[in-house]
């Protein structure tokens, strides 16, 4: 039997650059399971989910290996992360929204300037822990 505990949002510094790569993963990852652990108060964590935006430039695959690694021989040792990962959304000011696949901020149908609407996320959105 598992149970789900809501956990709260992890604010984060957007990446400097390519070549901290890894040690970008590996800070997440550790930051990610000092609240996992905080919220499941001593409870076996099966999954962990969470929404990531585009633009905190998260390699899945390196995310993935950090977790294993921060979190081996840990109650969170064997915990799933699922990831929603969350496209970069731009709105200008006169209201068009545009999802950008690659780089660049401008509005796709004028020249008006541009806010992000999503993409900047890195949220736990909940987490599944086995019942006391």
């Amino acid at each position: 039997m598992t149970s789900t505990v809501v956990v709260f949002h992890i604010a984060t510094p957007a990446r400097l650059g390519a070549r901290f790569e890894s040690v970008h993963e590996v800070a997440l990852s550790t930051q990610l399971a000092r609240l996992v652990s905080k919220a499941a108060e001593g409870r076996r964590v099966l999954t962990v989910r969470l929404e990531i935006g585009a633009l905190r430039q998260v390699v899945p695959e390196t995310l993935v290996y950090a977790w294993g690694f921060v979190t081996k021989n840990t109650q969170l040792e064997g915990a799933e992360l699922d990831v929603a990962w969350v496209p970069v959304r731009l709105r200008c000011a006169e209201g068009h929204v545009t999802e950008k696949q690659g780089w660049g901020f401008g509005c796709d149908y004028c020249d008006a300037s541009t806010t992000v609407v999503t993409g900047e996320e890195f949220r736990v959105i909940d987490i599944d822990v086995e019942a006391s």
